[in-house]
């Protein structure tokens, strides 16, 4: 029965998920493909009609009119959070490059409106989930090829998607204090995203670093 229940839960979930992605494929269709891909600075291959998307280091195709998210090979799959947020950064992006300069969350307009979203799945979940598995975090960021940065007990800055930067930081908690992390943007990520986009961040990056270091 409880399984049943969750089964049912998570097909909910997905469902809802997929109202959004429906929304932004059909917008899609009427941008200049070559503009975006200026803007994005993801590559559009005019012979196959596709854009190519590198999210934290997986290459995914964005077909055009389309506007389908399927891996480079083709296929189809359910994450339509990461789905989402590939379609909106096409469409958003402004052409802004990479600073080098990191903002906080609040620095962003909307940012003291979604902080305790921010909060809660982004800089606890992200504390919490790598204070007990260091290494795999330190296996994660090699994998990704982030740079080791001087904050906090540990740090890296790595690229999310295309030409946007995040930088994390940890202090790893003891027996007295609980673990916290930092989350800092490059200054350009409001050209591209909104503050309730950053909000929901940890959602894509966190799970792929978990899985990246598992292996």
């Amino acid at each position: 029965m409880e399984n049943t229940l969750r089964d049912e839960i998570a097909i909910e979930e997905k469902r809802k998920d997929k109202i959004p992605y429906d929304h932004y494929k059909a917008l899609i269709k009427d941008v200049d493909p070559t503009l975006v891909s200026t803007r994005s600075f993801c590559p559009y291959d005019d012979e196959t009609n596709t854009f190519l998307v590198t999210v934290m280091g997986n290459p995914y195709h964005v077909s055009f009119p389309q506007g389908d998210v399927t891996t480079v090979e083709g296929k189809d799959f359910d994450n339509y959070k990461l789905k989402t947020m590939i379609l909106r950064y096409l469409l958003n992006a402004k052409g802004v490059k990479a600073t080098g300069e990191n903002i906080s969350f609040r620095d962003v307009s909307g940012g003291n409106v979604y902080f305790a979203s921010f909060e809660g799945r982004c800089l606890k979940r992200f504390a919490f989930t790598f204070n007990y598995n260091i290494e795999g975090l330190k296996k994660a960021m090699a994998a990704l090829g982030a740079t080791p940065q001087a904050t906090g007990d540990m740090s890296w800055r790595f690229e999310v998607i295309n030409n946007m930067f995040m930088t994390v930081i940890l202090w790893v908690g003891d027996d007295e204090f609980p673990p916290e992390a930092q989350i800092l943007f490059d200054a350009n990520f409001p050209a591209a995203f909104s503050a309730e986009d950053m909000a929901v961040m940890g959602d894509i990056f966190i799970p792929v670093l978990k899985e990246l270091g598992k292996k």
